[in-house]
């Protein structure tokens, strides 16, 4: 682990400031480097820095080399009731999500279920963003993405699939902490093994191979994760790229395999409205909730856990005291906004 010394502590606001800052000095306009910043501080605050601002050097140029489109105007190009599909014409990430969070959650309020998809996408980040904005109208909210080739198949010895994360998001009676699932289908977010690089940590063993197939803990040397859980991470990523891909006629993983260049990206929100089921969905699930909570903690643990509950505890603290942010990552970061005439964030020399 990074000690104290590895890492500088930079306000939320000042974080969220100096990534709006960075990112529209890269290219992207006023209201796409806003969304952008709030999911990425989003993903830091929460203690998820490898889908936090580590990840603005690329996105800035991916701009340079035309993958994010800073002009596009996303589009809803098929529907049928409570289905819309979308082409985001690869539009920053967040912006291409936030439009289908909205879009499945106005969906579901006349429907009863929203399903909007949204194709030609770039880099997502933190999908649990997404799902938790449908959790915050009430509703139950199931987010997926979809991406080029970036994980070992399973039983094979070459990538196949992306990572494709999932996360589902169930309201509770406090509205700021619904259950909140976020997960990759590989064994680890390519971001994390970006972190590790940044902190300069060496990773477990079961993450990632290098070029010539065989594991390693050194995250300079990595060239593909591995599924998580061998083959049930290999079918789930397999699965989400039909939903996510081949259904909106923008296949990713058949094209990668078979052409040169980068696919892009697909993604899509679904959202359940409870009230369409006719029960007494907030306090059963508050009811299970407790019940879950209550179970005794095993050896070595203080507590039991929910799904999303550290991310929200860690969000807590650091929007008190200040989200740290490892010395590799800064520097590429200072580096990026000395390049592009940004100042660098209040609290930091």
């Amino acid at each position: 682990m990074a000690g104290a010394s590895d890492t500088s502590v930079i306000s939320e606001a000042n974080l969220r400031q100096f990534a709006t800052s960075l990112l529209r000095a890269g290219g992207f306009t006023d209201d796409q480097a806003e969304q952008t910043a709030a999911m990425l501080v989003w993903a830091n605050a929460r203690g998820a820095d490898s889908h936090g601002v580590l990840r603005i050097p690329r996105y800035v140029e991916m701009v340079e080399l035309g993958l994010i489109n800073p002009a596009a105007t996303p589009t809803r190009v098929f529907g049928k009731g409570a289905v819309v599909v979308m082409d985001a014409q690869r539009a920053p990430g967040a912006v291409g999500m936030n439009l289908a969070a909205r879009s499945a959650a106005e969906l579901a309020r006349v429907h009863g279920l929203g399903w909007c998809a949204v194709r030609s996408i770039t880099h997502a980040g933190a999908i649990g963003y997404y799902a938790q904005q449908v959790a915050h109208t009430g509703m139950i909210g199931i987010a997926m993405t979809a991406s080029k080739p970036l994980m070992i198949y399973h039983g094979s010895r070459a990538e196949g699939l992306s990572t494709n994360p999932i996360a589902i998001a169930a309201p509770t009676s406090d509205p700021q902490r619904p259950l909140l699932l976020d997960m990759s289908t590989a064994a680890v977010a390519i971001g994390k093994i970006m972190a590790a690089k940044d902190a300069g940590r060496s990773l477990p063993r079961g993450w990632a191979v290098d070029e010539k197939g065989e594991e390693t803990t050194d995250p300079r040397k990595v060239k593909s994760v591995l599924p998580m859980a061998g083959p049930k991470g290999s079918g789930l990523s397999l699965m989400i790229e039909v939903l996510a891909s081949v259904l909106v006629e923008n296949p990713l993983i058949s094209v990668a395999l078979s052409q040169d260049g980068d696919p892009g990206g697909n993604g899509l929100v679904a959202a359940l409205d409870p009230a369409a089921f006719g029960n007494n969905f907030i306090a059963d699930v508050d009811k299970l909730r407790g019940a879950i909570k209550d179970l005794p903690p095993a050896e070595g643990f203080d507590e039991v856990y929910l799904p999303g509950e550290r991310g929200f505890e860690e969000s807590k603290k650091r929007s008190r005291d200040g989200i740290p942010i490892a010395q590799g990552t800064l520097k590429r970061l200072l580096a990026l906004a000395g390049k592009l005439n940004v100042p660098a964030p209040g609290g930091v020399g």
